[in-house]
């Protein structure tokens, strides 16, 4: 009998979308953690299906021909809902209700989309079709640009199949006739069929699509799509649910840890919690082509197909170390060895680096180091050597160390850091840059972080000396605060404050130097987050009432929207500041954002777009947007529920507390099996207690 603690492909089912043509619609995306695929605004097309290093690049294919017309060119709208295992999408054109699902089946290269046509009306003949395309290719070197690759080809057909090549690689596409369907000559982008289909009657039929580096590969995985087609969406659910279930089970052999059980009668804490969980398994890939091994990405599925970016993985850190902590000390471990003041991420497929300096990444790579020693009791991987880009080999701790001082080198006259231009801190908000209080208060945690390191290794002076160091530069950040106001200023080169009302300062001050803050600022801070950036349902990153709300219309760091992450760490915040009972509040809202699958790279606050049965709409991938449709950070929301509505708190050396804020939630509510360092705990409204 299944548990209810555990979720299913059904538990998590999004609402249905209504998706007009062009809509401010996100189309759902697609993963067996090898292929990704994402449908398009329509009952049957596929885009962006991608199996690095080969590639379709975002081209779409398999869009639905009915009576020899482009079936979209109806203007009926489709129903979307997504499942961790498939897409589910119907409409009705011309009395034909049409079904398709779409799944990515495990262990292949390619989406399989299981088609159902009804006839409504009186006996008839069906004329359905496919218009294909094949844009695949194979790429030689790491993909670098947020677009996926893709190379023209040249196409040939056989039948209901057609193959695509640039000669680096092949696609193969192929429309899964209904029983008694004849080929009719569509030309040479279409493939149709016709079928009578008696009144009240149906057919069933399909489109495949395999990719894969040689033309007998791809054939071969066509093939085997088309002969599993009837049993693709069961076995999908079943390899689905097993992976799932497998992320709260101790003794799981999918990963290299798990997640502790939630168990509670609130159904909003019970959603957000599974949301942030299966938001960062979704981007598991596990893909022989990857020099890195086993990695997660970071967007998907349109954009850096097979870069991890540093700051999003930080933002999943606590996830990550519960779960699969061997990959995370893998991954830690390749990115010592790289320039962090020169890139963003890392690429998987040459495991070099992309982009350009995320300001953000010394504390970023921090909070990694520090959640993994922590939850994982590996106190061997501080005295760990690895080496820098220069050639010097040095141990974690060391390391540690020197990212927290890393903003001596860009220290300004004020003695605060000057964390650069747009590009590197938020890349939508103009006034956002240079010395902003947020890293500013990150590094005076980074700080305290690396001294709590050397006092376990038995290194006061060092200790003492960082700790210090923190203390006094706590009093310059607090500088740029605005009395009254609950935000902060960002100070210019030529010493100009200009105001800034953005959530990241908010919450990264709250998450890391709430008790250097007086009882008043708190208060005010709080005030600020309530009045201009918290709604309904989800929140804005931007205040309107800031000068710069006009700068962007790119609703990750803007007034119309957020990223998925800002809301549990301004959570996070509120809560460190002294106001879960805000936060209590505010839990129903939000759970109802969990509707349409993983959380998007952004979601619209409610003014922005009509909200989705009173979920914060996803936003779409067009311009002006540029949004893909989920984001890896989603680990921030577990994180909200262990460390903040629990208030479990993981020292480095594996003393484990709790100070929970369950009252206004679920006094009842429990936290069970919380693994630290081999040790397991339960959480309740009281304690953490070993078990």
């Amino acid at each position: 009998m299944p548990n209810p603690l555990i979720p299913t492909c059904a538990d998590l089912a999004g609402d249905e979308d209504l998706d007009r043509f062009d809509d401010m619609v996100n189309p759902p995306g697609l993963t067996n953690h090898w292929a990704t695929a994402q449908v398009d605004h329509d009952v049957l097309a596929v885009r962006s299906l991608n199996v690095p290093p080969i590639s379709q690049g975002d081209s779409i294919s398999g869009q639905l021909y009915l009576g020899g017309r482009l079936a979209r060119s109806y203007g009926q709208p489709v129903r979307v809902r997504w499942r961790p295992d498939r897409v589910e999408r119907r409409t009705t054109i011309d009395g034909w209700e049409i079904e398709t699902v779409t799944v990515c089946p495990p262990g292949q290269p390619g989406v399989a989309v299981q088609l159902q046509v009804r006839n409504t009306g009186p006996a008839r003949t069906l004329r359905l079709g496919v218009w294909l395309t094949s844009t695949v290719t194979r790429a030689s070197e790491a993909w670098l640009s947020a677009e996926p690759p893709q190379a023209a080809n040249t196409t040939t057909r056989a039948g209901a199949r057609v193959l695509g090549t640039d000669q680096s690689a092949w696609s193969a596409q192929e429309l899964v006739l209904p029983e008694g369907a004849v080929l009719i000559d569509g030309g040479d982008r279409v493939v149709e069929a016709e079928v009578e289909v008696p009144a009240g009657g149906s057919v069933t039929g399909g489109y495949v699509h395999a990719i894969a580096a040689t033309e007998a590969a791809a054939a071969g995985a066509a093939d085997a799509l088309v002969a599993g087609l009837d049993q693709a969406a069961a076995v999908s659910e079943s390899t689905w649910n097993a992976k799932l279930a497998a992320m709260f089970d101790a003794g799981n052999d999918e990963f290299s840890g798990s997640l502790p059980v939630l168990d509670t009668s609130n159904e909003a804490l019970r959603k957000l919690y599974w949301w942030g969980a299966v938001g960062v398994l979704w981007f598991r890939r596990d893909n022989p082509a990857s020099v890195l091994g086993r990695t997660y990405d970071t967007l998907m599925p349109r954009y850096w197909q097979t870069t991890t970016f540093i700051w999003d993985y930080s933002l999943s850190s606590q996830v990550h170390a519960l779960l699969d902590p061997a990959v995370m000390r893998r991954q830690l471990g390749h990115w010592v060895g790289l320039d962090i003041d020169s890139h963003f991420g890392t690429e998987w497929l040459t495991g070099g680096p992309v982009g350009y300096w995320y300001s953000v990444n010394h504390y970023a790579m921090t909070r990694l180091v520090r959640d993994y020693v922590a939850y994982t009791g590996d106190q061997a991987f501080l005295g760990e050597e690895h080496t820098t880009p220069g050639g010097v080999a040095r141990p974690m701790r060391d390391h540690v160390r020197s990212w927290a001082r890393a903003w001596h080198r860009i220290r300004s006259a004020s003695g605060l850091a000057d964390y650069g231009e747009i590009d590197n801190l938020l890349e939508c908000v103009s006034s956002y840059v240079h010395e902003v209080a947020s890293l500013n208060a990150a590094n005076v945690w980074c700080l305290r972080t690396a001294a709590r390191l050397a006092e376990l290794d038995g290194d006061a002076e060092e200790a003492t000396q960082l700790r210090t160091e923190a203390d006094e530069l706590v009093e310059l950040v607090k500088e740029l605060y605005i009395p009254g106001a609950g935000f902060f200023h960002a100070r210019q080169p030529d010493g100009t404050l200009v105001p800034t009302r953005h959530c990241y300062d908010f919450a990264t001050v709250g998450t890391t130097i709430a008790d250097d803050l007086d009882e008043q600022v708190r208060a005010e801070m709080v005030d600020f987050f309530t009045r201009e950036l918290q709604s309904p349902s989800w929140m804005r990153a931007l205040s309107p009432h800031d000068p710069d709300a006009g700068y962007s219309l790119r609703a990750d760091h803007q007034w119309n929207g957020a990223y998925p992450a800002w809301p549990p760490d301004a959570a996070r915040a509120v809560i460190d500041l002294g106001r879960p009972d805000v936060v209590a509040q505010w839990l129903p809202g939000l759970a109802r954002s969990t509707n349409q699958g993983p959380p998007g790279q952004a979601h619209f606050v409610e003014e922005a777009a009509e909200p989705l049965n009173g979920g914060a709409r996803k936003t779409p991938p067009q311009f002006p947007y540029l949004i893909d449709w989920s984001c890896s950070s989603a680990g921030s929301w577990v994180e909200l529920i262990i460390s903040g509505i629990f208030g479990v708190q993981v020292d480095p050396s594996g003393t484990v507390t709790a100070s929970p804020k369950l009252a206004e939630v679920d006094a009842d509510a429990v936290l069970r099996g919380l693994r630290v360092a081999g040790v397991s705990y339960d959480v309740d409204a009281e304690a953490a207690t070993r078990q």
